[in-house]
């Protein structure tokens, strides 16, 4: 295994990586390992690294119980709603 790579980082961005690498226990080596060989040349779909993240647990999905509704039944549903929303809306963010 080659060992010539040395880079120049500023204090903070260090401090940050082994923060990190600690946080996730492991080296500071293995997460800027992991980093340089995601970032040079990795040539994956779009679908793969959908499937990477998911089996690696950093991407969360779900299932919708349905179609989305459409504008037409967005309207039907909220028919008498007045302006309950916004107002709601305003006194969550202070503005009652």
């Amino acid at each position: 295994m080659k060992q010539q790579l040395i880079l120049r980082i500023d204090r903070e961005l260090h401090a940050r990586l082994k923060a990190r690498a600690e946080a996730e226990g492991r080296s500071v080596n293995d997460l800027a390992t992991e980093w340089l060989r995601a970032g040079v040349g990795h040539d994956e779909t779009p679908r793969e690294w959908h499937e990477r993240l998911l089996a690696d647990g950093k991407l969360v999905t779900f299932e919708p119980d349905g179609p989305a509704p459409g504008h037409d039944e967005l309207d039907r549903v909220s028919a008498g709603w007045g302006t309950s929303v916004s107002e709601a809306l305003d006194w969550t963010r202070g503005e009652w």
